[in-house]
């Protein structure tokens, strides 16, 4: 009878550690979701919202200990974007 309880606990243990399992993959994905909405709204031409995006998106990430990678692209698109935001901005002064 005590077999069948020890039993019965690891499989509620493993079943509790493949739900928290998900639910942490779950939490990583949303940098990655993010980053894809902020690419589209940039291939669109909404660069100031793309901006913002790109923002929350590297808040989210700067959470999460394994997004290295997704961090260091955000970085990368917020550079670039700034520039061609100055840079529109420069050229609409001048005009």
């Amino acid at each position: 009878m005590t077999l069948f309880f020890y039993i019965f606990g690891l499989i509620g243990l493993f079943i509790l550690i493949i739900v928290i399992r998900a639910l942490s993959l779950l939490r990583k994905d949303v940098p990655a979701n993010l980053f894809a909405e902020a690419l589209k709204d940039e291939n669109s031409g909404n660069l100031e919202s793309a901006l913002t995006i790109y923002k929350a998106a590297l808040q989210e990430a700067d959470k999460s200990r394994f997004q290295h990678d997704l961090r260091e692209k955000i970085v990368e698109k917020l550079k670039v974007l700034n520039t061609v935001l100055a840079y529109n901005r420069n050229f609409q002064a001048g005009r």
